[in-house]
């Protein structure tokens, strides 16, 4: 792999689009999403249920029935959380009450990382997902291209006393194209090596690396977002190419238009790696063998998910 940086970055009007899942039990986990975010089918195709905002058709999660495959190995390379934004703290407080309300998946946390709010669940299939908020970007600190984040405790019960409201707890909303919300806010991977990370993710395919945590986390955005993306090794250090498992299938990155695809098509293949494209998104691997798709905005449709 080329280790320079070419000098070309995404745009800033880059975000995540869905993220694909394969899923077990597809009757049941699109279930779970419903019920806590108010996902529903925007489109759908055999073995496939593609859940969003119905009124708009934007997706943020592809659930593909695999039943046959094994349950992934938690030290393997591949998913950490999705991480659902929110727009403001109520409408947050809304989807973790209901959530606990189910009784399905599993709470693990909660994290004040000062630019965010965050609550950690697993879904029923343990696939990590964040449900979060974001503070003002006038109160984030950045010191030489890098953003101050930290992890520190907050009491949930406190948060839903203070944010949760009947509107809120009543009505399964507030991602993007809803009422209100913004939608997929970024997505955390499990990788064998942060050095590798950031020479695919930042030297290769143009995010900008936002902060990092020793050798054990890096943290990258387009437009000056605290993070759009996150790799860390905490579970997986060493880890090799990812077994055909349950879990995550696919990221989707949305960029502007097809020309911002052609730059980091350029890019990829300047660095000797293996690109498809036809003409709709560009596929490329990670190190870890998980597709990482480029779609352009404007074609993105059902399929795509929102902007941050």
């Amino acid at each position: 792999m080329n280790t320079m940086r070419s000098g070309g970055i995404l745009s800033a009007e880059s975000g995540m689009g869905a993220v694909e899942l394969r899923v077990r039990d597809l009757d049941a986990m699109a279930r779970f999403y419903a019920t806590t975010l108010g996902l529903t089918d925007v489109t759908s195709r055999p073995g496939a249920r593609v859940l969003g905002e119905a009124l708009s058709g934007k997706a943020f999660l592809s659930l593909v029935d695999d039943r046959e495959s094994s349950v992934r190995d938690a030290r393997e390379a591949g998913l950490f959380h999705t991480a659902f934004l929110f727009e403001n703290p109520s409408l947050l407080a809304g989807a973790v009450a209901r959530l606990a309300g189910t009784g399905a998946g599993q709470f693990t946390g909660v994290g004040d990382h000062l630019v965010s709010q965050a609550f950690y669940f697993d879904d029923p299939e343990g696939n990590g997902v964040e449900l979060y908020v974001d503070r003002p970007r006038e109160t984030w600190t950045w010191l030489n291209g890098r953003v101050h984040m930290d992890t520190l405790w907050f009491d949930p019960e406190a948060f839903l006393a203070e944010h949760l409201d009947a509107e809120s707890a009543a009505s399964p909303c507030g991602l993007s194209g809803g009422p209100a919300g913004l939608g997929v806010g970024h997505v955390h991977l499990q990788v064998g090596d942060v050095g590798l990370a950031r020479r695919f993710y930042v030297d290769m395919l143009g995010f900008e690396e936002t902060s990092v945590i020793a050798d054990s986390a890096i943290f990258v955005s387009a437009g000056g977002y605290h993070h759009h993306m996150a790799m860390n090794t905490w579970r997986s250090a060493g880890a090799g190419r990812r077994s055909a498992s349950l879990g995550l299938s696919n990221v989707v990155i949305e960029v502007p238009g097809r020309s911002d695809v052609e730059a980091v098509s350029a890019r990829l293949r300047g660095a000797g790696l293996q690109v498809e494209d036809d003409g709709r998104a560009l596929v490329v691997e990670d190190p870890w063998g998980t597709p990482v798709r480029l779609v352009p905005r404007a074609s993105a449709g059902p399929e795509g998910g929102a902007r941050r």
